[in-house]
């Protein structure tokens, strides 16, 4: 499926061409894992057809391990709810479509099985409850306005870097309550751990593996602060001070804390750049948001869907099974394609528009289900929901002025650049 070479620089043709590829590959060539599909944003056509011919596809033509790809709505909720069947243990394999590399393999309330996931994972839950999100909207709200009352009026400038980078990170500094002039430390780390060879966002693997060190130096350090003190408000404290996850090894407090970084990062940043890109590409419903500002409650929603920031989660089968005809082995890696079961027809309408009014814009699969289901997706709708009150008080219009530069990963659904204009 080598779409590069047969692309040209109009977008149209970009997707007529995709489509044609998808259309005449055999099914048994599929790599629908492929970073460079999302790179280019050329996945659509593959998982349309993977929808259609065969929802539950065995893919033995990748670089790595063969995989099965899950692709529609109903099939990836099955593999997500039943726990017991397919295991998300770092020590089967992981979360991702790629096996954990060796030195990496910390392990995570994400990457758990019961009862160890459950027992960790509430750790840190009082940070979302209603009450407290209540209480951090405010302090959302004042950097939002002051961000957005900072930008440059009448000229280019990249909406990643002075908004939804910036936005991120300031909260997650918030929630552990980490140091605020070293911030930045918090998306580098992020964008490190998830970068695949080919993204260019490391150099090499001693360079991934030396600022990975310098991340556990830097939280083992804050780690040992907090468990010696008294009780406090962040996500650091709460571990340090709670039965569950107070004693904790040095790999289990790595795999959290990257596991927290990402997961509040990625999530929200690239939503809020997603939000930018897609009111642009449907200036109806820009039109219709201006008109209605109180259509946000929906629009966060269908964004979240509309983007699918984390594209794919995996499991590992823990016994024989079938799943859509199917059989699937004891060991085989399992992908669910959440990007994909955004799009299923037969769950949701029009599920190609992005529509901002949508009756039950809540049902996509973003942020997963079952007792993996995202911890922290109240506070990124939250997040997301006043960035656009505020931009609407602001801007008539956010002009996205050039093409995106998508993230290199099948993963990471996301934007590195985003360049855009205010008039």
């Amino acid at each position: 499926m080598n779409i590069q070479a047969r692309i040209n620089p109009d977008k149209a043709e970009i997707q007529r061409v995709a489509r044609e590829i998808a259309y005449s590959t055999p099914l048994k060539d599929f790599h629908p894992g492929a970073p460079k599909l999302f790179a280019t944003d050329t996945l659509w056509p593959f998982f349309e057809r993977l929808r259609k011919e065969e929802p539950v596809h065995y893919c033995t033509n990748a670089p790595i391990e063969p995989y099965w790809s899950v692709t529609k709505y109903h099939d990836i909720m099955h593999v997500d709810t039943n726990h017991g069947i397919f295991s998300s243990d770092v020590k089967h394999g992981g979360i991702a479509i790629r096996d954990v590399p060796e030195g990496y393999d910390w392990p995570s309330f994400i990457a758990m099985d019961e009862p160890k996931h459950s027992a960790q994972r509430k750790t840190v839950t009082p940070m979302f409850t209603p009450t407290h999100l209540d209480e951090m909207a405010v302090l959302i709200r004042g950097r939002v306005c002051k961000v957005l009352d900072g930008l440059p009026r009448g000229e280019t400038f990249d909406w990643v870097e002075r908004v939804s980078v910036e936005l991120t990170t300031q909260m997650l500094a918030t929630l552990f309550d980490f140091p605020w002039e070293e911030r930045r430390k918090l998306t580098r780390w992020s964008d490190v751990s998830t970068a695949l060879p080919k993204s260019g966002i490391v150099s090499s693997e001693e360079e991934r593996r030396r600022e990975m060190d310098e991340c556990a130096a830097y939280f083992q350090k804050l780690w040992n602060e907090r468990v010696n003190s008294d009780p406090r408000n962040d996500l650091i404290s709460m571990m340090a001070h709670s039965d569950a996850t107070r004693f904790m090894d040095a790999d289990t407090l790595m795999g959290n804390i990257i596991l927290l970084i990402v997961g509040g990062n990625d999530t929200t940043r690239n939503t809020m750049t997603g939000s930018v890109l897609a009111l642009n590409e449907n200036p109806d419903q820009y039109q219709k948001l201006r008109d209605n500002p109180s259509l946000i409650e929906t629009m966060v929603p269908e964004v979240i869907r509309w983007q699918t920031p984390l594209a794919h989660m995996r499991r590992t089968a823990m016994q024989d099974t079938e799943l859509g005809g199917k059989t699937i082995k004891k060991g085989d890696r399992v992908v669910m394609w959440y990007v994909s079961g955004n799009r299923d027809e037969e769950v949701i309408e029009r599920p190609n528009e992005f529509i901002i009014d949508r009756a039950r814009p809540k049902i996509h699969l973003s942020f997963g289900f079952g007792i993996h289901r995202c911890v922290g997706m109240r506070l990124a709708e939250l997040q997301l929901r006043i960035v656009w009150e505020e931009i609407l008080k602001r801007f008539e219009n956010i002009e996205v002025v050039g093409e995106p530069k998508r993230v290199y990963s099948s993963f990471v659904k996301g934007y590195e650049t985003l360049p855009v204009r205010i008039s």
